[in-house]
């Protein structure tokens, strides 16, 4: 365990992808099936691009990438990749249904302004995918009760007070947020797939309670 002094200490706020250039999370795969071929897709908060450009490869997808990290833009640009610097929860610079595809991969809750970014994504494109750590997952839900304390299961190795993830919320919240939005809705619910198949069952039957990482997949209802 590291000192808050030590240079090691790790400080998920900085966004510093260094160290995960090569890293393909387990929700990717689930995500490029849900692409179609050649489909036109942002990705807003795009880290390093290492989901973009699994998408150019599998899907031949033409993609745009945005990112507040100074290492994640840098990352992109070495690959070759278009992406640009800047938040992604205000009023972004593209044009209505620019896009077929907005994706939001394990990043909304990390926003300053989740109902902002949700807005925009339903603005510049068809649909939508958004991807979060579902806090009600029932591991933090056995450290809060029994511990009395933040849980570590949601933070990926951070402390609560080092994590970037500022908004934390469950798949029931997140509906909520759809619902409130308004002219959109929800066509697909997906997630990360587990090993065997009594936790298949058990997160299809209590997705809020078992889910660890939910995918969903938007649809944008014209006005």
């Amino acid at each position: 365990m590291h000192n808050i002094d030590d240079p090691a200490f790790h400080d998920n706020r900085k966004y510093n992808y260094n160290d995960t250039i090569n890293v393909e999370r387990e929700e990717y795969k689930k995500i490029v099936e849900l692409i179609p071929e050649g489909a036109k897709i942002i990705d807003l908060g795009c880290g390093n691009g290492n989901l973009i450009e699994m998408l150019i490869n599998k899907k031949n997808v033409s993609a745009v990438g945005i990112d507040i990290s100074d290492s994640g833009i840098s990352e992109c640009k070495r690959k070759g990749l278009d992406a640009v610097q800047g938040a992604i929860d205000k009023k972004l610079d593209f044009k209505d249904n620019e896009f077929d595809y907005a994706i939001c991969n394990v990043t909304i809750q990390m926003v300053n302004y989740p109902e902002v970014l949700l807005k925009e994504m339903k603005r510049i494109a068809k649909y939508q995918i958004i991807s979060f750590p579902n806090f009600a997952f029932y591991k933090n839900r056995l450290q809060l009760l029994l511990k009395g304390k933040m849980p570590d299961t949601m933070l990926f190795g951070y402390k609560w007070f080092s994590s970037g993830h500022i908004h934390q919320l469950s798949i029931k919240d997140f509906k909520e947020l759809i619902r409130q939005t308004g002219n959109m809705k929800i066509i697909k619910h997906e997630f990360v797939q587990p090993k065997y198949p009594i936790q298949n069952i058990l997160m299809r039957t209590f997705p809020n309670l078992f889910q660890y990482i939910p995918i969903f997949v938007i649809q944008k209802i014209k006005d």
